[in-house]
């Protein structure tokens, strides 16, 4: 299957029809086409989450409509594109979807329809589960793990001990959902699945970084934690070290796939003598018998897990710095094309240069910028024009006598261009001599000669 089918074409008319230009666009970025989704179409929906008059539920519900599709292309694309919005679209986004009680219901998706199907069916549940922990997680700590600020005085670094002992096993739970997508290079054979794989490589750059910080904190406190507290931190580093152990699997499957080794972290574990520390420390503080341990020998040993941890987030600081810049060169990029494009439009634009030819070209070859004269505007007050109109109706009254013939009894035009009855034409006052002579070249001396030659 290749290619939009008939049923997305006719989804895409119908909600161009009904005028919703968010739900044509889920649609489109959600085709039967077994690719990831296009990025103008993800481009916008990320622009509409940043617009205040889009209806973020609308485009949800938009989204969760397209994965009730039987069809496993669908499906995967809509959660891709869940996932993009999540990742670079308005924070609203996000918390619209920690707010709902439920998100994707997929643990029982099956495509049946062939092979492929049921094998990227495996991966879009696992994918599903990740999103919804993802967004559970937002609505437990009220921020995104992997846009939260990192650093000495970032979130995680800052937290006191009640509330990092809380926080961390949550991001090991959503850690956890996204290490079991558990592909390997030979199943990331279409670009659905790459699409989605990459988006999941992003995320878990970001969350174990945060994981990472977290547990920094959390040893620089530990020996100044209470027993019980002491054994929660226990319990959380053993388990942060099995986690390590699986991101660094994940990782070789990205760079096996053929992602840039610079844009992969180095993981540093911090030394085996770390966890022997902690496990005495605990049980001095149950009353239990342990090998004595110098204060010095214990604060070297501290030093040297943080400052191996520490290394791992500055690797991770690296990758995301080299991403951003990444972003930034081509978004210059784009920039730059969209200008040369402008101009090249610009330049195929009709010239208005005048030729020999041009009708409004002189002999000379130059142009007459005399101002046109605009016969259906309504008349300037100027004394020029004020002069114009009343010579005009002056001699109204003196060719009418002129024109007007008694014996063609047709109509005579008025100065408003309407016509009059036949009128038999005026006489002179008695006594008063009409020199036509000097009007119209006639040679005639009054009236009556006039009549007589006419």
């Amino acid at each position: 299957m290749s290619g939009q089918s008939i049923t997305d074409r006719i989804t895409a008319a119908q909600h161009s029809v009904t005028g919703s230009a968010v739900s044509k666009t889920v649609c489109k970025a959600t085709t039967h086409e077994i690719m990831g989704p296009k990025k103008k179409h993800l481009d916008y929906l990320i622009h509409c989450t940043n617009e205040m008059n889009v209806n973020i539920p609308q485009l949800a519900d938009s989204l969760f409509e397209r994965t009730t599709n039987t069809s496993w292309v669908v499906v995967f694309k809509s959660l891709i594109t869940t996932h993009h919005l999540m990742v670079y679209g308005n924070e609203r986004f996000v918390q619209y979807l920690a707010s709902r009680n439920t998100l994707f219901n997929l643990s029982n998706f099956l495509d049946k329809s062939g092979l492929q199907g049921y094998d990227m069916s495996t991966f879009i549940r696992r994918y599903s589960r990740y999103l919804n922990e993802k967004a559970v997680s937002y609505r437990q700590v009220a921020f995104d793990f992997t846009k939260v600020k990192r650093g000495v005085d970032g979130v995680m670094r800052t937290m006191n001990t009640e509330k990092l002992l809380k926080t961390i096993p949550i991001i090991q739970n959503q850690m956890d959902a996204l290490l079991d997508f558990n592909v390997n290079a030979n199943e990331l054979t279409n670009g659905v699945i790459n699409a989605a794989f990459m988006l999941l490589f992003k995320d878990s750059i970001r969350l174990f970084a945060a994981y990472n910080e977290g547990i920094i904190n959390l040893l620089e406190k530990y020996f100044d934690m209470k027993k019980t507290q002491c054994k929660e931190g226990l319990d959380i580093y053993k388990k942060f070290l099995t986690r390590m152990t699986r991101i660094s699997e994940f990782l070789k499957v990205a760079e096996q796939v053929g992602i840039d080794r610079g844009d992969i972290p180095d993981l540093s574990q911090a030394p085996s003598s770390l966890l022997e520390a902690l496990e005495q420390h605990l049980a001095s503080l149950e009353g239990k018998k342990v090998k004595d341990s110098t204060a010095a020998s214990r604060a070297s040993t501290l030093s040297n897990a943080v400052s191996s941890l520490a290394s791992t987030g500055m690797s991770f600081t690296k990758v995301d710095e080299r991403e951003k810049q990444a972003a930034l060169e081509e978004e210059q990029a784009r920039l730059k094309a969209l200008k040369e494009q402008r101009l090249k439009e610009l330049s195929k634009r009709p010239s208005f240069a005048t030729t020999d030819t041009s009708p409004i070209s002189t002999t000379g070859g130059t142009i007459n910028t005399a101002p046109a004269i605009d016969l259906f505007s309504t008349p300037s007050c100027s004394n020029g024009a004020v002069k114009m109109e009343s010579d005009l109706f002056d001699l109204q009254s003196t060719f009418q006598p002129a024109v007007q013939s008694a014996s063609s009894g047709l109509p005579v035009a008025t100065a408003w261009a309407g016509y009059s009855s036949p009128q038999p034409p005026p006489q002179p006052p008695a006594g008063l001599q009409v020199d036509f002579e000097s009007v119209f070249g006639a040679k005639a001396t009054g009236s009556n000669s006039l009549n007589a030659e006419g």
